[in-house]
């Protein structure tokens, strides 16, 4: 019951934290693109997460143990503080855009950024199914092992893949292309995450090598 009530207190702060950083800059609550995001952020993250506090509660508090301070070196904690801060640019530059039309995104490309959104998030909440090991934070823990099936087969770090899905769709999603910009100063911070995360697998998870040897693409198939 706990880790359900922390699940629902997780998405109440969700909800606040997009509230501030989107009709604060818009200056407005009439952005109904925001509203809209937020609802689909919000279902596509908390659906899986009840499941998760029901079913496989240990696997959601690795999930809800994040951000700079769960970190234990430094320069996880300088790159994860650096993709928060990306992040925190994409909302406020999407609702400055909006604010002051400095693009117009079409309904139907929002909608599209809106199902990316929504496919990204559940991608990165089925890995956490699939893979109750997967945490917030690069950890090894006793008695973990390799997943190697569903989406582990197709790339390496799937959650990072859905974390890029999902961060290419909110631009769009809230009505600005230029926020798009913001996004791209996250990629080589989420590179830099994944590079350093496969060092402590291979040195620390029994059989990661030879996952790497058996698939190739870290996070997108045929590029990287």
């Amino acid at each position: 019951m706990k880790i359900f009530l922390q699940a629902l207190a997780s998405s109440v702060f969700g909800v606040a934290f997009f509230a501030v950083l989107l009709f604060v800059p818009a200056g407005t609550l009439n952005y109904w693109q925001a509203w809209v995001f937020i609802a689909v952020f919000m279902l596509a993250t908390l659906i899986p997460s009840l499941y998760l506090a029901v079913r496989n509660p240990a696997a959601l508090r690795r999930r809800m143990k994040a951000g700079p301070g769960a970190e234990t070196r430094t320069s996880q904690k300088l790159i994860i503080s650096g993709i928060i801060a990306a992040v925190v640019a994409v909302l406020v530059v999407s609702a400055l855009d909006h604010r002051f039309g400095w693009s117009q995104v079409p309904t139907t490309l929002v909608v599209a950024g809106d199902i990316l959104v929504a496919a990204g998030l559940v991608a990165a909440q089925w890995v956490v199914i699939e893979n109750s090991y997967a945490a917030a934070t690069i950890t090894v823990e006793t008695g973990q092992t390799v997943v190697t099936t569903g989406l582990y087969g197709i790339v390496r770090h799937p959650m990072y893949a859905g974390t890029l899905v999902m961060m290419l769709g909110t631009p769009l999603a809230l009505d600005s292309y230029w926020a798009l910009f913001a996004v791209l100063v996250a990629l080589p911070l989420l590179a830099a995450r994944i590079l350093d995360e496969e060092s402590v697998l291979r040195q620390q998870l029994a059989g990661y090598p030879e996952y790497m040897d058996k698939v190739r693409y870290r996070l997108v198939p045929f590029l990287w």
